[in-house]
């Protein structure tokens, strides 16, 4: 019988891989399962969409060319739940799949990200958002104008590494 990857990925402390990495071997070895670990990001339980976003992240590392068919439901659908591991792990995924994006993807899920670190309190979210916009913004005026003001605001954020972040890109956008 074959267990469902939201049965593999339930239960056990919340701060666990639980069988996360389990559930990315099966993608690695058969990649057509790959639709049902992205639909796992739809399920109730939190923790499963907490380990969906680590095994998503697994995967695109090792096979980012994989995911290009999930982008527009990366930034249409998925950047919409209410979670920040989702929101720390978009950013990531969108800094891996860059080069496979579309200028509208790539636009949709820079708007994602400069929503988040406007918005957003979760520290993991602000520091992953902040280091793929500084990164986007190399060739990208319009971009470095809008990140610099956030940066200086995130520079004095109370949060050690949030603040040493900012301020470490602050310098760099800077020189």
């Amino acid at each position: 019988m074959n267990e469902s990857f939201e049965d593999m990925l339930t239960g056990g402390h919340p701060n666990s891989l639980g069988r996360t990495l389990e559930v990315v071997d099966i993608v690695l070895a058969d990649s057509g399962r790959l639709e049902d670990l992205v639909q796992c990001y739809f399920s109730s339980d939190e923790v499963v969409r907490l380990r969906t976003s680590n095994g998503l992240k697994r995967v695109t590392k090792e096979h980012p060319e994989w995911l290009v068919p999930y982008i527009d439901q990366l930034t249409d659908e998925i950047s919409k739940i209410d979670q920040a591991s989702i929101q720390w792990t978009l950013a990531n995924l969108f800094d891996m799949l860059e080069s496979r994006m579309s200028a509208d993807q790539k636009q949709k899920a820079q708007a994602i990200m400069q929503s988040n670190l406007a918005n957003h309190t979760d520290w993991i979210v602000l520091n992953n958002s902040m280091q793929v916009l500084a990164d986007w913004s190399n060739n990208d005026p319009e971009l470095v104008k809008w990140l610099l003001p956030h940066l200086e605001r995130l520079s004095g954020d109370g949060r050690k590494s949030v603040s040493k972040r900012a301020t470490k890109l602050l310098a760099k956008l800077n020189s």
